[in-house]
């Protein structure tokens, strides 16, 4: 195995043909959601962020496995490495990168090459790797620390936030049957009155003006609603607006996004942005309108995506992150995340390495602490 590291973003860019294949189907692992993620969080005049990707060639000059990581550097923490994607969007299942059946090899690949000694100096030099959020049960993920912990590297690993996950049956009446009684009966009745009265329905984005269309609606929708609750809108943010134009646009070409709205007697009432994947649906970001909340808006939405994941054959459908009551009410169940925090095996400074060790679990705490309050 070779590791060639990427550090100009025209070299990055020049992979984004074999990212569908490492990315294994997970739309948070996509070339149009990464990529775009660094356009508008990464580079920056100030060079406090740099590309420190890491690709991985087989011995027939393919590539099996790309570590999509930047380098931060920061005031009390030193070079942190971290994952492109990470902080404000809240990207859910990131990951090391890999074709199917190469974790073990292509994760030694990359423990070895960040173990190695010249990794530790000059513009290779990196004090910690933060990673927040990976799928306990990420393969790839799971091989890199331990090889990490073989070759010297103090790692550090505690419980990240859950992503909620409903399995889906062959068919509606199937998800249904497995809801509460009381449950079932308020989607039947919405089902009678709403959409099988033709009050309600749903549009999906099929054209680039419809989705157009549908990035206002929801933006208007999400803003209108946090607004009502005395909080302030994530799209609110030029960054954040400005990237997911950009991503939406990209996923709508790769058929990776959904954007769809309710309209409720002609008026849109909510509405929904979901990524797709090979095998499951990502509810990612919804919108409702306050004025409309006697007609349950999000209940509705929630309702017409369910079932037509389900009719498409999906196997899940996926809430992402945060314990919020309503999805267990929708049976969905509980995937475990890590948070992980890996030093260099030789790293100097023991009493830095320790105090940042000290400040990550700190804030793993607090955050803790304010969830549960």
């Amino acid at each position: 195995m070779r590791v060639e590291r990427i550090s100009r973003w025209e070299e990055l860019a020049g992979l984004a043909p074999y990212w569908h294949a490492l990315a294994r189907g997970v739309p948070f692992r996509s070339w149009a959601w990464l990529g775009g993620w660094w356009r508008h969080y990464g580079a920056d005049e100030s060079g406090r962020r740099r590309l420190f990707a890491l690709a991985v060639y087989d011995d027939h000059n393919e590539l099996v496995g790309l570590a999509p990581w930047y380098l931060e550097k920061t005031r009390n923490r030193g070079q942190v490495v971290r994952l492109l994607g990470s902080g404000d969007v809240c990207s859910d299942y990131l990951s090391l990168l890999c074709l199917p059946g190469r974790e073990a090899r292509v994760a030694d690949a990359l423990a070895k090459w960040l173990s190695d000694e010249s990794a530790q100096r000059g513009a290779h030099r990196w004090n910690a790797l933060l990673v927040g959020g990976v799928d306990a049960a990420d393969v790839v993920t799971q091989h890199f620390i331990e090889r990490m912990r073989e070759l010297g590297a103090p790692v550090y690993c505690q419980p990240g936030p859950n992503c909620w996950r409903i399995e889906l049956p062959r068919t509606w009446h199937e998800f249904l049957a497995g809801l509460s009684k009381s449950h079932r009966k308020q989607i039947r009745r919405l089902d009678d009155r709403l959409f099988a009265s033709g009050r309600a329905q749903l549009r999906t984005a099929a054209r680039p003006v419809e989705l157009h269309r549908g990035l206002e609606i929801l933006m208007e929708l999400h803003g209108r609603r946090r607004g009502e609750l005395g909080q302030r809108g994530v799209f609110e943010a030029s960054a954040c607006a400005a990237f997911h134009q950009e991503a939406a646009q990209q996923l709508f070409v790769d058929r990776a996004l959904r954007l769809s709205w309710i309209e409720l007697d002609g008026r849109p009432v909510a509405a929904e942005y979901q990524l797709v994947g090979t095998h499951a649906v990502y509810a990612y970001q919804s919108g409702i309108d306050p004025a409309a909340l006697g007609c349950e808006p999000g209940r509705l939405a929630m309702m017409a995506t369910l079932r037509r994941a389900i009719d498409e054959g999906y196997r899940w459908f996926d809430l992402l992150r945060g314990d919020e009551p309503y999805k267990a009410h929708w049976r969905a169940r509980p995937r475990g995340s890590l948070d992980v925090c890996i030093l260099p095996a030789n790293g100097a400074d023991w009493f830095r390495q320790r105090a940042l060790v000290a400040g990550w679990q700190f804030r793993r705490w607090l955050r803790q602490g304010w969830k549960q309050n």
